[in-house]
C-alpha cells in the first residue's frame, strides 16, 4: 500500500479484491482494507462480493434509469408494466407481486398511480368481486414498447465498462448465485 495514495501498492494482494488484482480500487476495497487492519484474521471474501453487489445496486439506483425518468416512471412502476406486457395476459395484483418480487402493498400503491395515468386498466372478476384482473391499456403498451429499446440501450452503456466476455461471465455468476439463493429461500416461482 502506498503511503500517499491509500491505494494498494503494486503486488499488494490485500487490495480488497477477491482473486487479487493490485490495480483494483473501489470503495469496498477501502472498507475491506480497514476491516483487515482491525481484524487481520477475518475472511473478508464475502464482504468483497456482497459489498460490491450492494454498492453497484445503490449507484445504479442513485443514477436512476434515464429513459424511465424521462417518461415519469420509476423502475418499480416499469417492472409492473413490463410484467403485464411480457406475460401477454391479465394478471391479478398478487400475481404481479410475485412477478416483480414486490410486496402486495407496494404493488397496490403503484397500480393506483399507473391506473390514474391511464396505463393500466382493472377488470373485476365476475365470480369474486374482491379479485381484480389487470392489463395494459393501449397507451401503457405503447409506452413499454417505446421505452424498452431505449432502456436496454441505456443499460448497455452502463455495462460497456466491461468487456462482452466479462458481461457474460458476470451474468452467469449472478444467475448461479441468484438461483441458489432463490432455491434456499423457497422463492422460486413455478
Amino acid at each position: 500500500m502506498t503511503a500517499t495514495s491509500g491505494r494498494p501498492a503494486a503486488g499488494d494482494d490485500r487490495d480488497g479484491g477477491a482473486g487479487g488484482g493490485a490495480d483494483r480500487y473501489d470503495t469496498v476495497a477501502a472498507v475491506v482494507r480497514q476491516w483487515r487492519a482491525v481484524h487481520p484474521r477475518l475472511d473478508t471474501g464475502p464482504m468483497e462480493v456482497i459489498g460490491r453487489i450492494n454498492r453497484c445496486a445503490a449507484l445504479l439506483q442513485q443514477a436512476e434509469d434515464a429513459p424511465l425518468r424521462r417518461a415519469g416512471l420509476s423502475r418499480a412502476e416499469f417492472d409492473l408494466l413490463g410484467a403485464l406486457r411480457r406475460t401477454g395476459h391479465e394478471l391479478t395484483p398478487s400475481e404481479l407481486a410475485k412477478e416483480t418480487f414486490s410486496s402486495g402493498a407496494a404493488v397496490t400503491k403503484r397500480l393506483k398511480q399507473l391506473t390514474e395515468r391511464g396505463l393500466v386498466e382493472r377488470r373485476g372478476d365476475a365470480r369474486d368481486r374482491r379479485v381484480a384482473h389487470l392489463s395494459l391499456t393501449d397507451a401503457g403498451r405503447d409506452l413499454v414498447d417505446g421505452i424498452l429499446p431505449e432502456q436496454l440501450a441505456y443499460e448497455t452503456t452502463v455495462l460497456s465498462v466491461l468487456a462482452p466476455d466479462g458481461q457474460g461471465e458476470l451474468a452467469g455468476l449472478l444467475a448461479e448465485l441468484l438461483g441458489r439463493l432463490e432455491s434456499r429461500s423457497g422463492a422460486l416461482r413455478a
